[in-house]
């Protein structure tokens, strides 16, 4: 079998992809699968791409990526299936789609951990926001032969449009990358957050919380991201997220943070930042939306808040008892070993070329 993988980014660049399915790529070549990787924006378009302005270098990566999406119809005939995550372009009418599955008659898998149908979009481009076609979900699904999701949610929005739905949960690769345990008997105690600036909107508004704790707790709240949020707190720490000091940089964490607003998009959350948590041995403090009631217990593996005086109440739990938190971090990692592994969701994901 050979699979033709269309992806929006350049291959071990963007967290979707990674935890999605880059890291069960190994185990489709021990069963015998070969398989092609192309992206919509290469590198170069990757670099400028979150950047305010750089509109002409915007325009013209644009320009290449389509280019790439239609010379793939010279090609694809070799494949026996397609494996598309999240969109095959983001801008366009969806021709090369409607040739994949009705021409050429592909079978194609469409992948999403999103509500990606929905309006969302990084506020340095939002004067490209007009042109994207967010209507491309709906018959993406209705072209696939199978649909690829990461939760419930997103299944039932499949569903509408596609009967043949696999539910494929973000996954943590537990023995390759994060394979260490965070040692809870440090001096220092962090709280962090780990996630792009498009997400921090979620944290500001618990920033009135972490200005009240430190002044009767000794903390550090330690924020990685690509950008640096700058709040006006003395325990505030930014730390520039790099792939290659990823690991080490959550390591530092003893409790990790996913704050959320309820909404649909919110939903459709594949709880990424637990599981990453979790799976270090981090306890994670999560909103009650998407999957994240699913994967976190209260009090057993971590922590759900629902309103500000939640949040704060658990935060004042961990701070105060210490030796609590190093129990429930056991079972954090216990819990990501079982059900949200690489080992344990990797027949599943195999099976969705069957």
């Amino acid at each position: 079998m050979k699979i033709l993988f269309l992806i929006p980014y350049p291959s071990g660049t963007a967290a979707s992809q990674r935890f999605r399915f880059e890291q069960y790529l190994p185990f489709l070549k021990e069963n015998g699968i070969d398989y092609s990787v192309s992206s919509f924006w290469d590198q170069k378009a990757w670099d400028i791409l979150y950047k305010k302005g750089v509109v002409l270098g915007k325009a013209f990566a644009i320009l290449r990526g389509i280019v790439r999406r239609y010379a793939l119809l010279f090609t694809a005939f070799k494949y026996d299936r397609i494996f598309i995550h999240r969109e095959l372009y983001p801008v366009g009418p969806q021709f090369v789609e409607f040739v994949l599955a009705k021409v050429y008659g592909k079978k194609i898998i469409f992948d999403f951990d999103d509500s990606i149908w929905l309006p969302n979009y990084a506020a340095n481009n939002a004067k490209f926001a007009f042109i994207k076609s967010y209507g491309h979900v709906k018959k993406l699904c209705k072209y696939a032969y199978k649909l690829s999701v990461g939760n419930e949610f997103l299944a039932a929005y499949g569903r509408k449009y596609n009967s043949n739905v696999v539910i494929n949960p973000t996954t943590i690769d537990t023995e390759n990358y994060h394979n260490r345990i965070k040692d809870q008997n440090t001096k220092e105690f962090i709280i962090g957050w780990t996630g792009t600036h498009s997400t921090l909107r979620y944290l500001e508004e618990m920033l009135p919380i972490f200005d009240r704790l430190e002044k009767e707790f000794d903390f550090k709240l330690v924020i990685i991201s690509d950008k640096n949020p700058e709040f006006m707190l003395k325990s505030f720490e930014f730390v520039k997220w790099q792939k290659e000091t990823e690991i080490d940089d959550l390591l530092r964490f003893n409790i990790g943070l996913m704050p959320l607003t309820l909404d649909k998009w919110a939903n459709g959350k594949c709880g990424f930042k637990a599981l990453q948590y979790m799976s270090l041995g981090v306890p994670a403090i999560v909103s009650p939306v998407g999957v994240n009631t699913d994967i976190v217990e209260h009090g057993k593996n971590g922590y759900v808040c629902n309103t500000v005086e939640e949040w704060e109440t658990s935060l004042r739990s961990v701070l105060s008892d210490k030796d609590k938190v190093k129990t429930v971090a056991q079972n954090s990692r216990k819990k990501i070993e079982e059900y949200y592994s690489v080992n344990s969701n990797k027949d599943n994901f195999i099976q969705l070329f069957d």
